[in-house]
């Protein structure tokens, strides 16, 4: 019988409140022992809900207090770096939320952190565990549509992000918060990373929301080319206010396949001829993806108790930032950006200066 992986959760939020709910109902080979948060409020909140009673301001207090294999950070961006590296110093497994970190310096001293410990480090880019997209994943890798040409995903979110997300100096904007699932799920379908993007950018709601941060922006589009020659698109709308909205449709030589549609399930209502037909769509992404951050969660953990290589890696994380890092170049700078321009983790990046 396998070993019980005790796992630290840094962050009581929605995110964390999330993955200790998953840990709880479905992963019985992990448990969460220890929960970390600044805020005393949310810790106990938290804590009461999914019953866990080691709960600590900070992850120093943690690893001085509690015994646990792994962490799982949910926090902002802009920390990610220290608790990684915090938690790899003491011989502790990382999971961690995307985006992976603000530059890539920063994801070059995790992934150095981890991998120089013999740990392992994962990433939470849940589509990648998504049933729908997994299968399609295997239908293209299997040629069923032929050499892919042209993929163009989405990412439509319905509410405003928290604030320190909306400045692109802490959190590197909506490309990097919302979309880096996009620029992960292209790169991964398409199986060739982007050599160049060009995006654009505009603002219609945030004045009115109290969104007051400079560069804020609540619609993108971005147009990229990768090496193998292919094109790709990716819009992101936040807030959005009709839903969540997730999908991909990728061209290939032979056919055409489309994962997710705007329905949320299939039901449908009539009451009056006026109103006609309604059928439901996700309201949130905990929905859209419920399988997906179930079945990432319990990789993670099998990972652990294996040793095996986690499907998503420090690498994949890294590329996801880099296509930020050219992103937001490419918005400030109106003009296209080879990804080569931002690929020397010593790049300074200049809005984060």
């Amino acid at each position: 019988m396998s070993k019980k992986v005790r796992i630290c959760m840094i962050g009581a939020g929605r995110v964390g409140k999330l993955h200790s709910g998953t840990l709880k109902r479905y992963v019985p080979d992990g448990e969460v022992v220890a929960l970390v948060d600044p805020a005393e409020a949310v810790l106990n909140e938290t804590g009461e809900q999914f019953g866990i009673d080691g709960r600590f301001p900070s992850l120093e207090d943690a690893l001085e207090k509690a015994e646990f294999d792994a962490v799982i950070i949910t926090t902002p961006t802009f920390t990610h770096k220290q608790l990684a590296m915090l938690a790899a110093a003491e011989g502790k497994h990382v999971f961690m939320e995307k985006p992976m970190a603000m530059n890539l310096q920063e994801c070059d001293d995790i992934i150095a952190a981890v991998e120089g410990r013999g740990l392992l480090l994962q990433l939470g880019f849940m589509r990648r565990f998504d049933p729908e997209f997994v299968a399609a994943a295997e239908r293209i890798f299997a040629g069923e549509i032929g050499e892919p040409t042209l993929i163009k995903s989405l990412t439509h979110g319905p509410g405003l992000p928290p604030a320190w997300a909306n400045d692109i100096r802490t959190s590197n904007g909506m490309l990097a918060e919302v979309n880096s699932h996009d620029l992960d799920c292209i790169r991964w379908l398409m199986g060739s990373n982007p050599e160049r993007i060009y995006v654009e950018a505009a603002n219609f709601k945030g004045e009115e929301r109290g969104a007051h941060a400079e560069h804020f922006y609540d619609n993108m589009f971005a147009t990229l080319k990768f090496e193998s020659g292919a094109l790709g698109n990716i819009s992101g709308v936040c807030p959005c206010d009709y839903g969540y909205d997730a999908r991909v449709e990728i061209i290939g030589k032979k056919g055409i396949m489309q994962i997710g549609s705007m329905q949320g399930m299939d039901v449908i209502v009539c009451t009056n001829r006026d109103q006609g037909l309604i059928t439901p769509i996700y309201k949130r992404w905990p929905e859209r993806f419920a399988w997906a951050y179930i079945h990432e969660i319990q990789h993670f953990v099998e990972c652990v108790q294996t040793g095996n290589k986690p499907r998503v890696t420090g690498e994949d994380g890294r590329w996801a930032v880099a296509g930020v890092l050219a992103g937001t170049k490419s918005m400030l700078e109106g003009r296209p950006v080879r990804l080569e321009e931002v690929m020397d983790p010593a790049w300074p990046v200049p809005w984060q200066q």
